[in-house]
């Protein structure tokens, strides 16, 4: 039971941050130290799972995929995603700093916790930690397409977002903004349950989960230390975006106008930005900094009970 609670709240978490533009739930998974247990169950569904499951043979189905382990893990990241669409579009809208300020903390406290766990830091674990941070900005530089309710195109956003989401720090909400189709998918078809949308970004992610999971289970096999340096040069990369004061751009369409949906302007992209005094709003957005690390070091903490199992 203990176990339970502790893969459905770590599910929630990665859920909680997958909704985050900037923050990624890979990042979460890897900090908790679920994420190579996570990425072996997901490589093995496979066409041995589909043809122990059509045999009736539930139980070596369930053996051979970690069946329970990944309902309790995606029990959690369901739940935080339909529960907390809402209220994180509300805190952004009334809280936007305070908000990016919890996240800031909690990505720079990942930098070093991840970062700890490569068993030796060499040149090549530097140069991989170099190539990471530097993918990880540049994506972060570049401008969002438009919205787009094309039914393979969706499919493309599912599959390309959720390699995004378990790839820890590259945001799958950010590549859905860079793609166009964030709020008709994080914030519209999620709360409306718009199937028309969430059908084929739900078979895009299924796809997309099963064949990168292949890659990410190859690479920790054979180049473990290179692809954890890799992938935290990626989370500390990703502050770029997650920095708490910016500059709002607005979209605009062909003849310059701004561009209204629903009553507000559409938000185009942002550009990071330093407080313009150093004031009450300042002071407090450090002190969530800090309760953004110390997040993390009690996650950490606890995590390492789960740290061992079923690595396959």
């Amino acid at each position: 039971m203990r176990e339970t609670i502790q893969l459905i709240i770590k599910g929630m978490a990665m859920g909680a941050a997958n909704i985050i533009p900037g923050v990624s739930g890979g990042t979460i998974a890897l900090i908790t130290g679920i994420f190579e247990r996570l990425i072996s169950a997901i490589k093995s569904i496979d066409l041995k799972a589909v043809k122990l499951l059509l045999a009736g043979r539930f139980s070596q189905f369930a053996a051979h995929i970690d069946f329970w382990f990944l309902i309790r893990v995606f029990a959690g990241v369901g739940i935080a995603i339909l529960s907390l669409a809402r209220i994180f579009e509300f805190l952004f809208e009334q809280y936007p700093v305070y908000i990016w300020s919890f996240f800031f903390g909690l990505i720079v406290a990942s930098v070093y916790f991840v970062g700890k766990t490569v068993g030796k830091w060499t040149t090549s674990t530097a140069i991989t930690f170099i190539i990471g941070a530097g993918i990880a900005l540049a994506i972060s530089l570049l401008s969002p397409a438009v919205e787009n309710r094309n039914f393979f195109y969706l499919i493309l956003c599912g599959a390309v977002a959720v390699c995004s989401m378990i790839l820890p720090g590259i945001s799958g909400s950010f590549v859905l903004i860079l793609m166009g189709n964030y709020r008709l998918v994080a914030i519209e078809a999620i709360n409306t349950l718009d199937f028309s949308v969430l059908t084929p970004v739900l078979i895009g992610m299924a796809a997309g989960l099963i064949a990168f999971s292949h890659f990410l289970s190859w690479l920790f096999m054979h180049y473990k230390d290179q692809t954890i340096s890799l992938l935290t040069g990626f989370i500390f990369g990703s502050l770029a975006v997650i920095w708490p004061w910016k500059k709002i751009i607005y979209a605009n369409d062909i003849n310059g106008a701004q561009l209204i949906k629903e009553g507000k302007p559409v938000v185009e992209c942002y550009i990071a930005s330093l407080p313009q005094q150093l004031d009450a709003e300042v002071l407090i957005a450090v002190l969530i900094m800090i309760l953004g690390a110390v997040t993390i070091w009690l996650i950490e903490r606890n995590a390492s009970p789960l740290n061992t199992s079923k690595a396959k």
